[in-house]
C-alpha cells in the first residue's frame, strides 16, 4: 500500500464525519452484510475477532432494546434505521484455531483469569467498533456512537446464555445535518503527541 486516499476520501472518513444524532432512510441485509465484512478485516490481537454485532433493526427489537437506553439517547436510537450492538465474546479463544492457525494461540487464553480475557476482548471489539465506524462511512451511512445504556439490561435481552458482553451502541443511517452542533476542538499534535 503505497498511494495516499484522495482528499475527497478523506473528509468523508475524517474531516467532514461527524457524530449524528438524527438519523433517516433505511438500510438493507445487502449493506450490512458489506459493513461487516469491511469492518472484519482491521486487526485486532491475535487475530481474535472478539467483537460480535446485532444488528437491530425491526421494532420488536428496538423494543427489546429501549429499556436499556439512557434517556439523552432513547429517541435517536428508536428512531434510527440500525442499532448496532457491539459486544465482545469472552471466550473469543475458541475461534483462534481457525482465526490464527499458525501456532496454538488458544493455549493463550484458555484457562486466564477473567479479567484478563475481559481486557483482551474489551480492547480487540472497541477497535472494531471503530473499524465498524470507519466502514460505514466509507459506505456513505453515518453514526451516532454511544456508551449511554444499561450494558447488563442489553446483555440480558440480547446476549443471555452467552459468553459475549455488550460494549458500545452504534446508530446508523442518514443523518440529518441540520441539527448538528458545531465540531467541538481536538487537541493539537503537540498537546497529544510527541515524536521520540
Amino acid at each position: 500500500m503505497t498511494d495516499t486516499l484522495s482528499d475527497s476520501a478523506l473528509d468523508q472518513l475524517f474531516r467532514n464525519a461527524r457524530t449524528h444524532n438524527a438519523f433517516s432512510g433505511q438500510i438493507d441485509d445487502a449493506t450490512l452484510r458489506r459493513l461487516y465484512d469491511l469492518a472484519k478485516l482491521g486487526p485486532t490481537e491475535a487475530n481474535a475477532g472478539p467483537a460480535r454485532f446485532v444488528f437491530v433493526r425491526s421494532r420488536q427489537a428496538k423494543e427489546r432494546l429501549g429499556p436499556a437506553l439512557s434517556e439523552g439517547n432513547y429517541e435517536k436510537t428508536m428512531a434510527a434505521p440500525v442499532t448496532v450492538i457491539v459486544g465482545h465474546d469472552l471466550r473469543f479463544y475458541d475461534k483462534l484455531p481457525v482465526l490464527f492457525p499458525h501456532v496454538d494461540a488458544k493455549s493463550w487464553f484458555e484457562g486466564s483469569p477473567e479479567e484478563r480475557l475481559q481486557r483482551v476482548a474489551l480492547r480487540g471489539s472497541s477497535m472494531q467498533a471503530a473499524y465498524l465506524i470507519l466502514a460505514a462511512r466509507a459506505l456513505g451511512l453515518d453514526t451516532g456512537p454511544m456508551s449511554g445504556f444499561d450494558n447488563a439490561k442489553v446483555d440480558a435481552a440480547f446476549f443471555a446464555g452467552t459468553n459475549v458482553r455488550s460494549n458500545i451502541l452504534v446508530n446508523l443511517g442518514r443523518g440529518d445535518e441540520s441539527v448538528l452542533y458545531p465540531r467541538s476542538p481536538r487537541l493539537s499534535f503537540d498537546e497529544a503527541a510527541r515524536i521520540e
